[in-house]
């Protein structure tokens, strides 16, 4: 029978690094993994980015819903469609604002008999973890019904801190296990079970923000990048966009975390819903980052 894994976690936990992580552990040890990466806007940008993990024929995008709740018709049917494959295994990365509670209460109603109980795996940032004011509720739903619990930002954060957040989570979710990625045996995850924990009560509208996209013209520097990441309001948590520099032939990815970080790197390829500039979180309005991208592009070429 086939696993499947469900990675869930705050906007910017790591779920994509840690969902990579298991990509290439999973194909060296000779299994056939397929992966499911839902998102509020534009998926097929974020699938693109796996083009040297997987094949893009064993990846779908979900885009323009929320997998725990109006999408999750649209994944149990994406799960029943995948192909049988000798040692499979199906990976799914929720968006970051998900109610991981509900998608995995609905989530294991309805698949074919030839999959196992999905089990789920929360990403948890030991740096920011309760640190997101008003989305904290939201933070600690994410990991109440996970079987894994896998600590990530931990390389400047002191032991005390440390400590303090494995505490925490473990008075929310006292049965499961809780690793780093360096600690994690993949051969293992297959054999986890569903976690048994009783998880608090949770309003689900919590889990449903503001999101948007724009089309993103060519940019003439990298400090275009920086200036848009920067003039966009606080209150959007997750910016990503693709685009391209002047002078440069290939495409450009980057984004910006909740905590302001920015990150530029190339983008595998041309994608496919042409260049775009998208935004999640309370204050994300195309006319502001039509504004903002338009300002930006004025102060460069001053």
């Amino acid at each position: 029978m086939e696993a499947i894994i469900t990675v869930v976690g705050f906007l910017g936990a790591g779920k994509t690094t840690l969902l990579k992580y298991l990509l290439e552990k999973f194909a060296n040890n000779g299994w056939n993994p397929f992966v499911i990466l839902n998102d509020y806007e534009n998926a097929n940008m974020d699938a693109q980015q796996f083009a040297k993990h997987i094949e893009l024929n064993r990846i779908k995008p979900l885009s323009g819903s929320c997998i725990c709740c109006s999408g999750i018709v649209e994944l149990r049917n994406t799960v029943n469609r995948i192909p049988e494959r000798k040692n499979g295994i199906t990976l799914i990365e929720a968006n970051g604002t998900s109610d991981a509670c509900s998608l995995m209460e609905f989530l294991g109603v309805g698949l074919h008999d030839r999959f196992l109980p999905p089990i789920q795996i929360s990403v948890v940032d030991v740096k920011n973890w309760q640190q997101r004011g008003e989305h904290n509720e939201l933070e600690a739903n994410q990991i109440q019904v996970s079987s894994l619990l896998v600590l990530t930002h931990i390389e400047d954060v002191t032991e005390s801190r440390k400590t303090q957040v494995v505490n925490d989570i473990k008075q929310l979710n006292p049965i499961a296990k809780i690793l780093t990625i360096a600690d994690l045996d993949v051969l293992l995850l297959p054999e986890l079970l569903p976690s048994k924990n009783t998880a608090k009560k949770f309003d689900h509208q919590k889990a449903h923000w503001a999101s948007c996209s724009v089309d993103l013209s060519d940019l003439p520097n990298t400090t275009c990048i920086h200036t848009i990441c920067s003039a966009l309001p606080k209150s959007i948590l997750r910016v990503k966009g693709c685009t391209k520099i002047k002078g440069d032939s290939n495409y450009t990815y980057f984004e910006r975390t909740p905590d302001g970080k920015v990150f530029i790197r190339p983008f595998n390829g041309i994608p496919i819903t042409g260049s775009k500039l998208l935004s999640i979180g309370p204050g994300s309005k195309p006319s502001v980052l039509e504004n903002v991208i338009k300002e930006s592009i004025t102060s460069a070429l001053l």
